[in-house]
């Protein structure tokens, strides 16, 4: 009995010892992502990032009650997926939408608080300042010092709360190698050394000294410095207010001049407004919608259509080499894109291609495959035909094997031909396995990209869009990219992500439609 008793007793004082160190471990894991959460926090509050700032203080803290809560103890192990997802997967969602709402984009760039600390570094040199050339001397502390020359009054030595005149040393003599416990850098440790220097301000509080260049040192004085009781920027050096206009994210004056830089500020649902009713952008939405739901659809019809085919014909035992032929078959979902787009590029060009070539050696005039917006058409759907068969025809084959051959058995028995046992046993079963596969491609050819940019960059231009980049070929994902980043306007990130977030609405409501659609084959297959 005692044995027993004190196995007992070892055995709980083990598990203690090991709850004990697990709990230590916890807390000091806790502890260290704690400091470094808080750490970005601060450097992001600090600039102005409050977005991001916010995400990893909620993140963290939610790591933190989880970890903490008894009750939340199976969550511990995925916690840190669920940071990850938040961070990686959330963050982006939530931060589209807020700039859809602001007027980020070239101009506009950073945060006000990044703005004035920008500002807050600019120099400007006083009427009546003096200009000096500079070599830079260092004491065994660390702590530097200016030589500063003057062709006229001689040199001068500057340090950090000290200006005086060097008198030991005649104008014309040469720099010493060391002057008041000071040593002279050498040119590697000065180029080393000088973005640090340049950020010190030498010399009294009266006489303040500053490196503006490689060569210039001198009396220089901060330039712009904010009034945060008129939210307003003052330049000393013409002697003007700059009031910070929330509209436009610019600092104007009176005059309406502008500093170069502006700042991130909110602007509600203009982006939305703008791309509905500009006449510039909207003109040729309409036809650019109609496009991306067409080319969508026939990618889809076309790809399953075609990928349906093959896998029927490979069903057939009595084909020789099906193994060989269907590897071949599969060999274009095996290369990547871009690659095939390129060769497919080449074959259909009007001058060299290998098509064009053949259709002219019949006595045909090739088709204008790059300057025809039918035909560039065409050339689109006819690629991405060549690119996505192989995917259907590898699912279609997998949904066919599912299908239970007694039900084709008792068709046969009751005289179906193979057009009816095609039409009411094997297609409805089928598009119940692959139907969610084919919204799936329909969503993904509706942003798709890659064949549109790699086949022609959207081309042939639409004349009548006159300096606005659209383009024929264009769908509404490549026509975005050319309305924020093309046209030699610079970027318009708000543009863009409002209209991102207008083509995931549209691609929304056509999934929820087609998800209906897909419940209508449910029923259909389970009164087969």
């Amino acid at each position: 009995m005692a044995t027993l008793l004190s196995g007992s007793k070892s055995k709980r004082s083990e598990f203690s010892t090991r709850s004990i160190l697990r709990l230590a471990a916890t807390y000091l894991g806790l502890a260290v992502l704690d400091a470094m959460a808080l750490y970005l926090v601060y450097v992001f509050a600090l600039d102005g990032v409050w977005e991001l700032a916010i995400t990893i203080a909620v993140i963290t803290l939610l790591v933190n009650v989880i970890n903490l809560r008894q009750d939340l103890y199976p969550l511990r192990w995925i916690s840190p997926a669920l940071a990850l997802m938040g961070l990686m997967v959330v963050f982006p969602i939530i931060y589209t939408v807020y700039v859809s709402l602001t007027n980020y984009g070239d101009g506009n760039l950073l945060t006000k608080q990044q703005v004035l600390n920008l500002l807050a570094g600019e120099t400007y040199l006083p009427e009546g300042g003096k200009v000096y050339g500079w070599d830079l001397y260092q004491n065994t502390a660390g702590d530097y010092a200016l030589w500063l020359t003057d062709a006229d009054d001689g040199y001068f030595l500057a340090t950090l709360g000290d200006f005086a005149a060097v008198t030991s040393v005649a104008a014309g003599a040469g720099l010493p190698k060391e002057y008041q416990g000071y040593r002279r850098l050498d040119r590697g440790e000065a180029l080393r050394a000088s973005r640090e220097a340049q950020q010190l301000t030498f010399g009294t509080a009266e006489l303040q000294i500053g490196i503006a260049g490689r060569k210039e040192a001198g009396e220089f004085a901060q330039r712009y410095v904010y009034r945060a009781d008129e939210d307003a920027v003052f330049d000393n050096e013409a002697s003007e207010l700059f009031h910070a206009n929330y509209e436009t994210g610019q600092f104007e004056n009176a005059a309406g001049d502008t500093l170069r830089t502006g700042f991130i500020s909110g602007t509600g649902f203009k982006n939305y407004v703008r791309f509905v009713t500009s006449p510039a952008i909207s003109g040729p939405l309409a036809r650019i919608f109609a496009w991306t739901i067409g080319f969508s659809l026939a990618s889809v019809v076309s790809t399953f259509t075609v990928g349906l085919l093959f896998a029927l014909i490979m069903q057939n035992e009595r084909i020789p080499y099906r193994k060989a032929f269907r590897t071949l078959l599969i060999v274009p979902y095996a290369i990547p894109a871009l690659i095939s787009v390129a060769i497919w590029k080449g074959m259909l060009n009007s001058n060299l291609g290998v098509i064009s070539n053949a259709i002219a050696s019949l006595g045909i005039q090739p088709p204008p495959f790059f300057i025809d917006p039918g035909w560039s058409k065409f050339g689109i759907l006819l690629i991405n035909l060549w690119l996505g068969y192989p995917y259907f025809m590898l699912v279609c084959s997998g949904a066919l094997a599912s299908i239970p051959s007694d039900m084709y058995e008792a068709a046969e028995v009751d005289g179906a031909t193979w057009w009816e046992k095609f039409h009411a046993l094997t297609l409805p079963m089928l598009l119940v396995a692959v139907g969610p596969l084919l919204i799936a491609s329909f969503t993904y050819n509706f942003n798709n990209f890659v064949i549109i940019e790699a086949y022609n960059e959207g081309g042939p231009p639409m004349i009548e869009s006159g300096t606005l980049p659209a383009g024929h070929t264009d769908i509404l994902i490549s026509y975005a990219y050319r309305l924020a980043f093309g046209g030699g306007r610079g970027a318009d990130f708000g543009l863009a992500s409002a209209i991102t977030i207008i083509i995931f609405v549209l691609v929304a409501g056509v999934t929820l439609a087609q998800f209906r659609l897909t419940r209508g084959w449910e029923e259909t297959s389970e009164n087969v």
